[in-house]
């Protein structure tokens, strides 16, 4: 059975369903290793980062194992956890991929932060601060900084004065805590980027708190191109694609 072309719509969903199906129908047999990304995307029609998603979301459903340096296979049908695991969770948010997610946030935060710079007050500029604080805490103490990260970003969003902008970033954090992001996470996400993040958002602190609009946007939408930009490097580096 040919793969086909695949709609936009929850594309990595849909990319997820066709490749289920072939592992079913027995295209894909138990332990064999799957082509490469960047054959399934040209084959599909659909960019490698839909790819990726659709293949981050069988592998939490346990239909597939990437095995680092090697490439990505199919698991046997027992240990399939029987569900589709991407689409559970609570709201739209949880099935929205982590690379679309990103690339909304680069675009959506980077504005929310030029407008923080604008608009934040001091209670505000103190969230930030002790947010960006508690990640360095946590860093030191070997612990993954998610809370305090979190707490920097909705902080920006608080201080932004506009209530659709900062539920919008919150919704964002939402899904970030939906089963393909935290596997997303589980590649890429280690002391070195931390500590990579940590310098990244004392950038965007600075220019907030020096009311440069600009210079906050830039730094913002710095931040979380080079958050996807290792996510996908750690990518390349598990699977070989």
């Amino acid at each position: 059975m040919p793969l086909q072309a695949v709609e936009s719509s929850r594309l990595y969903r849909q990319i997820a369903e066709q490749l289920r199906g072939l592992i079913t129908e027995g295209e894909f047999a138990a332990g064999t290793r799957l082509p490469a990304e960047r054959d399934l995307a040209k084959q599909l029609g659909v960019s490698r980062p839909s790819v990726r998603e659709a293949l981050i979301a069988l592998e939490v459903e346990g239909w597939v194992e990437v095995r680092t340096g090697s490439g990505i296979y199919v698991q046997a049908a027992q240990q399939r956890n029987g569900s589709h695991a991407a689409r559970n969770g609570n709201g739209h948010g949880a099935e929205w991929g982590p690379l679309q997610v990103m690339q909304a946030r680069e675009l959506v935060e980077a504005e929310v932060a030029a407008l923080a710079a604008r608009h934040a007050k001091k209670a505000h500029l103190g969230a930030m601060a002790g947010a960006l604080q508690h990640m360095r805490d946590q860093a030191a103490a070997g612990v993954e900084p998610r809370e305090g990260d979190e707490a920097f970003h909705t902080a920006i969003a608080d201080a932004c004065g506009n209530e659709v902008l900062s539920d919008t970033v919150r919704s964002y954090w939402s899904a970030r805590h939906g089963p393909l992001f935290s596997r997303l996470g589980d590649y890429f996400e280690n002391p070195a980027s931390w500590s990579a993040a940590v310098v990244e958002h004392a950038a965007v602190l600075e220019a907030i708190r020096a009311r440069d609009a600009q210079a906050a946007r830039e730094a913002m939408q710095q931040h979380l191109k080079k958050a996807t930009n290792r996510y996908s490097a750690s990518w390349r580096r598990a699977n070989h694609s």
